[in-house]
């Protein structure tokens, strides 16, 4: 995708991935649904559609310097819910100085590309995975879970998890 992409992610899922307006709706419909369930409102009509390289080299620096979580959970409102640009240098470290990061430290270190390796072995890692979409979280190094799932999905996943240790099974209120 490139930074500037002229479209909406309708647009660039019909183009490049083959998808029917329908099923894409359908599928966006469902993301938005399991959000609204975890107290989110998505707003895929606000969203700028972008190559999202230089924000996942953000979340490495945030993470040197200790704020991964507080980043991405900007970096995912500004996206998803506010529909802010997180693709280019600008508005990423605007989104960076909002959780505490050093507006220069920052600049630099997305202009250099001082991270672009570590995401280079995250995305190599994702296609060792097998994963050729988002969302996609993979627990434990053996569980992958794909798409926007309810809660119970990752429940079973974790009770799986307990019980192949031979653990208790924790109680609702713990998972």
């Amino acid at each position: 995708t490139p930074v500037e992409y002229d479209g909406t992610q309708v647009d660039f899922l019909m183009k490049h991935k083959g998808l029917g307006r329908e099923q894409i709706e359908q599928m966006l419909g469902q993301v938005t649904a399991v959000a609204e369930q975890a107290g989110l409102e998505y707003r895929f009509d606000l969203l700028q559609y972008t190559n999202t390289v230089k924000a996942h080299e953000l979340l490495h620096h945030a993470k040197a310097k200790g704020v991964q979580h507080a980043m991405k959970e900007r970096l995912m409102s500004a996206y998803f819910m506010e529909g802010r640009h997180v693709g280019r240098i600008d508005d990423l470290v605007d989104l960076a100085v909002e959780v505490g990061l050093d507006a220069d430290e920052t600049r630099t270190a997305l202009t250099e590309a001082t991270y672009l390796p570590a995401v280079h072995q995250d995305q190599a890692q994702a296609r060792a995975y097998g994963i050729q979409g988002v969302p996609f979280f993979v627990i434990d190094g053996q569980y992958g879970i794909s798409g926007a799932q309810p809660p119970s999905t990752f429940e079973n996943v974790l009770r799986d998890l307990w019980a192949k240790r031979g653990a208790p099974e924790p109680d609702a209120a713990a998972v």
